[in-house]
């Protein structure tokens, strides 16, 4: 179980550490364009390979599978720390999402391996609690930290110590369990390529109709993204061993934990990556100012775990903690969208807090009622589908809230621009949708001293391109608070769950 909790740990210090610099990250390299795909990139290998590795790990054991994903995913975070380009650095987040779904396929799924009992499993998961909020609560301030002293690809190589100690412990002591099986395993690789297909294209065109609208390559793509879900069907219908079993989908119960798994994706990964730009770019604080603030995330991620263990167990009807944790994740995201620079520091922690305490009522939960629901011949693969239907919320999470928060910037600042007249919109407009002069110092000198010659407030102006970013973020958080309403209703579809004894 310890190396199953570094193996969290290192999940988690990846996904809050890399989040606080990202601002930093798009300063130096450029292409505010790819601030989503520096997430996505990683989760959409990950969708990918946690079911292909859940599988796999359900048919020749885990543990060789763990100890193959720590060390791609600590090489992978060594790429990411030399990268010197965005693209660079894309494709090595993609290899580390390979690694990253390679454990949670894998790791994870080893839990009910050594606790079969669930009512154990559930006190045991404060191990994982505790190593997820160890990383979660480490990772803003620590990456603020880095990112301000030594640059943000010190926050890649964190990983590495981690990593070590995970492959330590995983190595030495983690049991080899084999069930068996009969006949020939066939790994359905036609429908790994066409769910990587699918959701690449869905995110691209996510991105690109806002910008471009609907033109013959965006409407090409539509219709790519469609032959290709109806390919996937009838690619899934007819494997032998198929990545996504549709069997599992005739179940309504695990059906609405599939789409319950989606939401808090959605919530949880656009909140962890947008508001360190909330309050770096909008409010103006320094990388380490907004990772101290983001940091009850994480700390009460741990605490709500915690809690969650000592009350789920005793609740009549312990799927009550869902609607719980939900609901204050709507609070989280109302708070933060009538946040503003002027808010003092303790309202902005409190909703930080709120996500944390939610997330720690649902994500263990989402896990152990799957596994309770499918039954221990299918826990492998269901843990993984949970993990994945989170990781594709959180990926057309980002995709659709950086695209509304990007759009919607670009729209505000041209039309402060236009005011001005033509000189201006020709000569400065293209710097003030640059997002690099809210997040980086010295770009924001240098337009400073540039534009003195130009008779033109250009601190008002600043001002104004903050004011455009602050109300572009909020209304990304506008749609996780939709998001957490919906999950919050949807999971009284949930039929009561008991915890026997096995």
């Amino acid at each position: 179980m310890l190396g199953i909790g570094l193996v969290n740990m290192l999940v988690a210090l990846d996904q809050t550490v890399v989040s606080t610099a990202l601002p930093s990250i798009v300063a130096e390299l450029h292409g505010f364009e790819y601030y989503a795909w520096i997430a996505s990139a990683y989760l959409l290998a990950s969708v990918v390979t946690v079911p292909v590795f859940g599988r796999l790990g359900d048919y020749f054991g885990r543990k060789r599978f763990v100890i193959a994903a720590v060390i791609t995913f600590t090489v992978a975070s060594v790429l990411c720390g030399v990268a010197n380009d965005m693209l660079f650095l894309v494709i090595a987040r993609g290899l580390q999402g390979v690694g990253g779904g390679m454990m949670v396929g894998t790791a994870f799924a080893s839990i009910p391996d050594l606790f079969p009992d669930p009512r154990a499993r559930v006190r045991w998961q404060v191990v994982m609690a505790a190593a997820y909020g160890i990383g979660t609560a480490a990772g803003p301030s620590l990456g603020g930290w880095m990112s301000e002293h030594w640059g943000w690809r010190s926050t890649f190589l964190i990983n590495l110590p981690v990593g070590a100690a995970a492959l330590y412990f995983i190595w030495a002591h983690l049991p080899n369990f084999r069930r068996p099986h009969e006949g020939e395993v066939k790994i359905d690789w036609l429908g790994a390529a066409l769910v990587a297909a699918v959701l690449g294209g869905l995110q691209a065109l996510i991105e690109a109709v806002p910008k471009d609208g609907l033109t013959p390559g965006n409407l090409a793509l539509a219709a790519f993204v469609i032959v290709g879900a109806i390919a996937l069907l009838v690619c899934e219908k007819r494997a032998t061993h198929p990545i996504i079993p549709l069997d599992l989908f005739k179940d309504a119960q695990l059906v609405t934990l599939f789409v319950l798994g989606f939401l808090s994706g959605f919530v949880m990964f656009s909140l962890i990556f947008f508001a360190p730009l909330l309050l770096q770019g909008g409010f103006g604080l320094s990388p380490q100012q907004a990772g101290l603030l983001a940091t009850p995330i994480a700390a009460c991620i741990a605490l709500g775990s915690l809690l969650n263990t000592r009350i789920v167990i005793h609740l009549k009807k312990p799927t009550r903690i869902l609607s719980i944790g939900f609901a204050l994740l709507l609070f989280a995201s109302i708070a933060l969208a009538f946040a503003n620079p002027e808010t003092p520091h303790v309202w902005i922690e409190l909703p930080m807090a709120a996500v944390g305490i939610g997330l720690g009522f649902i994500l263990n939960n989402l896990n152990v009622f799957g596994q309770e629901i499918a039954g221990r011949e299918r826990f492998g693969i269901t843990t993984a589908l949970l993990q994945s239907t989170r990781m594709v919320g959180g990926m057309l999470g980002t995709s659709i809230v950086a695209t509304v928060v990007q759009h919607h910037y670009r729209n505000v600042v041209t039309r402060t621009m236009s005011v001005l007249g033509e000189p201006a919109i020709s000569q400065w407009q293209p710097r003030f949708v640059d997002l690099r002069i809210l997040i980086d110092e010295a770009v924001r000198q240098k337009l400073i001293a540039d534009m003195k010659t130009s008779g033109l407030n250009t601190l008002a102006l600043i001002d104004t391109a903050r004011d455009a970013m602050v109300q572009s973020i909020h209304i990304g958080v506008w749609l996780t608070a939709v998001a957490a309403l919906a999950a919050a209703l949807l999971v009284q579809r949930i039929s009561h769950v008991v915890f026997r004894r096995s």
